[in-house]
């Protein structure tokens, strides 16, 4: 693993501020389409996979893993950390020449809705549950808005949610704006068409 450095934890606390989330397609939060909607180029989760974590799940094409380790006397740890929540890895999309990461959370034994309602926080606008099967097991997913950090408009995010047997792990889709969010959508539910607990 890689000892996540300064300067990926600043890229990071940059990268959380520009957050952007859901497509505007017109189906309801949560109803996306059963299959993936593109092809796996890569399985990640297991060692040497690029992020070794407690699932593994299919990523696009161009989109590259990292896996990220928080020393906890780092000062910018705190930037690592959502709710019960510490990430594990990132899915850098710039690539596949999209702008935004896919991320993957790692958590104690707290409820799916627990742990999901305190890592989007009190920002979190409008948020719809939607209960979903990920890797034969119930898992949870939301979408929801939160105010842009550039401006005062609203942003679409969203997030899935699953107990892996060894502590919740939730994927969340950061993207720099709507329209960013929109064309990384596929990829997000490709990963949780795919997710298998390890």
């Amino acid at each position: 693993m890689k000892i996540l450095c300064r300067t990926a934890l600043l890229t990071t606390l940059a990268a959380l501020a520009l957050t952007g989330c859901d497509s505007d397609d017109q189906k309801a939060p949560g109803s996306d389409d059963k299959k993936p909607q593109q092809p796996a180029a890569a399985t990640i989760g297991a060692a040497g996979s690029g992020c070794e974590l407690p699932v593994s799940f299919g990523i696009a094409e161009g989109w590259k893993p990292k896996q990220v380790t928080v020393e906890a006397n780092d000062p910018l740890a705190a930037l690592a950390k959502k709710g019960p929540f510490t990430m594990a890895c990132e899915i850098d999309a710039k690539p596949a020449g999209k702008l935004g990461f896919l991320r993957v959370w790692t958590g104690g034994r707290a409820g799916l809705k627990d742990g999901l309602t305190a890592f989007i926080g009190d920002r979190a606008q409008q948020p719809a549950f939607t209960e979903v099967r990920i890797g034969g097991k119930p898992g949870l997913a939301v979408d929801y808005q939160q105010k842009s950090q550039l401006d005062d408009g609203l942003e679409k995010e969203a997030a899935f949610v699953v107990d892996s047997g060894k502590g919740l792990v939730l994927v969340s889709l950061d993207s720099f704006d709507n329209d960013e969010h929109a064309a990384m959508r596929p990829a997000y539910q490709l990963a949780r068409d795919s997710l298998t607990v390890n």
